[in-house]
């Protein structure tokens, strides 16, 4: 319903400036807001969830397509613009809006909500690029080349903010038009809550002030003031120029680009995982649920000895039959129990909490999914909490499964936060040779790959709009290049 009203349309200017909406006082901060929401969740839900569904190895290239071959080989520099749409609409569309609306003068409330949402953007931006324009950008011409400034000064800045805007609050009512969480303020509390315990425990893991965030960690899972349900951005439907934007972009294309990888398919399969098909089709060929190995869509063929047979019948393909109306999850449920599970074990060293929360968060996912069946799973060996000797790494696979078609930009970052899923120390071929010397669930290096010495995707380079338009770019990474919280 509100799909139609937060299309953003220019795509050529700088970040400074708006393309959203004319410069006029008749453009009011109740329109402005579900734009600015608008413009992140599309890049959520659409571009990240594309290229990180590749990152985090639910997706490989389907053998009957090209579009996405340099995802699934890591073939990524500044040149590939991987993240230039997001970097407009992040800037341009959202934060421009929110400066907007702030600088109106609007009740505390409404300021906070706009806060929660700049934090979102923010954290996005940084967990893509590391470094980020902050206090010099959205200057407009008094400043068209802001600084970039470390992802870890951006997120402590952003908490900051948090941290001011929630103490100003007062008795106001939120006034803003809000489709994310209907007005609600105790649900935008909890989503910012949610926010600062995911930014907390990358502070921590990137060795940032980690005593400091652990005790505000703990603090905030005994405080137990965080959102009820998901937060989903829930405005589409099947009907056509309303569909969700990552199916209504590929619906358009027409083609069938994306397969599941093997990773996630051997990892759902080994442990009977009744979600395995919600999103995906078995493969014709076998009638059962077939991964291809990442960045093997070019050699298959070859290593099956059909070469120029092998198609898309081989292996699942994503069913996107299922997605036109798909919410855009900014925040699930599941993610911030895993979250509440991780301290709970890692900090508290209460076992029983931790299996509380993650058995909770479990359930959240099966039934964001509407599939029943979750207490059977739950009880099955490989994935009953009081089973398993590593239960940490435990918590971490679950979460990285209960992402899968809801929040893959999380995923990627939780893989490289918590090295879970491990990277297999056996290559693509011997894998696709002997099936038995690979753990289930393992992150495979692509069988082509472009990264020099080997290894995953760490990061996606700046934005060549941003090198060309701001000469205070940071000099050129390469996509092995970590992040500041990913060190391990």
């Amino acid at each position: 319903m509100f799909a139609g009203m937060f299309l953003l349309t220019g795509c050529d200017l700088d970040i400074n400036e708006n393309p959203n909406y004319p410069s006029s006082e008749d453009i009011t901060p109740d329109l402005m807001f579900p734009a600015a929401v608008n413009a992140i969740a599309d890049c959520v839900g659409d571009q990240m969830f594309n290229y990180a569904g590749y990152f985090a190895q639910y997706f490989d290239q389907a053998p009957t397509a090209n579009q996405y071959n340099d995802l699934a080989e890591l073939k990524i520099d500044e040149g590939s613009d991987l993240f230039d749409r997001c970097y407009i609409y992040l800037y341009s569309g959202a934060l421009a809006d929110i400066q907007d609306i702030l600088s109106r003068k609007v009740n505390a409330s409404d300021a906070f909500a706009c806060t929660v949402m700049r934090a979102q953007a923010l954290q996005l931006v940084v967990d893509n690029l590391d470094f980020a324009p902050y206090t010099e950008a959205l200057q407009a011409s008094a400043n068209a080349m802001p600084a970039w400034e470390e992802g870890k000064a951006v997120y402590e800045g952003v908490l900051a903010e948090l941290d001011a805007a929630e103490a100003a609050l007062g008795n106001d009512a939120i006034t803003l038009t809000d489709p994310l969480l209907n007005k609600n303020l105790s649900q935008w509390k909890g989503y910012a809550n949610a926010l600062r315990l995911r930014m907390y425990m990358r502070l921590i893991d990137g060795g940032v002030n980690a005593a400091e965030y652990t005790n505000k960690a703990k603090a905030l899972v005994a405080a137990n003031n965080f959102f009820n349900g998901n937060v989903a951005w829930d405005v589409y439907s099947d009907a056509s120029g309303q569909y969700s934007p990552w199916f209504g972009a590929y619906y358009r294309l027409g083609t069938i680009n994306h397969c599941a990888a093997y990773p996630i398919v051997s990892y759902m399969l080994a442990n009977n995982d009744p979600r395995i098909g919600a999103y995906l089709n078995k493969a014709s060929k076998s009638d059962d649920y077939v991964g291809q190995l990442p960045g093997c869509k070019t050699l298959t063929g070859d290593w099956l000895g059909i070469s120029s047979a092998y198609n898309n019948d081989y292996v699942s393909l994503v069913n996107y039959s299922a997605l036109p109306a798909e919410p855009i999850y900014l925040f699930t449920q599941s993610e911030l129990q895993f979250l509440i599970a991780e301290v709970q074990l890692r900090f508290n060293n209460n076992t029983a909490a931790a299996k509380a929360a993650y058995e909770a968060a479990v359930e959240a996912d099966f039934a964001s999914r509407g599939i029943g069946g979750a207490e059977t799973f739950l009880a099955s060996n490989r994935v009953n909490f009081d089973n398993q000797a590593d239960k940490l790494k435990l918590i971490y696979m679950q979460k990285w499964t209960a992402f899968f078609m809801r929040n893959h930009m999380e995923a990627w970052s939780e893989v490289r936060r918590t090295d879970v899923p491990a990277l297999s120390n056996q290559k693509a071929q011997d894998i696709f040779k002997d099936a038995t010397i690979y753990i289930a669930g393992d992150m495979i290096e692509p069988g082509v790959n472009n990264i020099v010495g080997g290894g995953l995707a760490k990061r996606v380079p700046y934005p060549s709009r941003a090198r060309t338009l701001n000469k205070n770019t940071p000099e050129a990474k390469l996509l092995s290049d970590r992040v500041f919280w990913d060190v391990k």
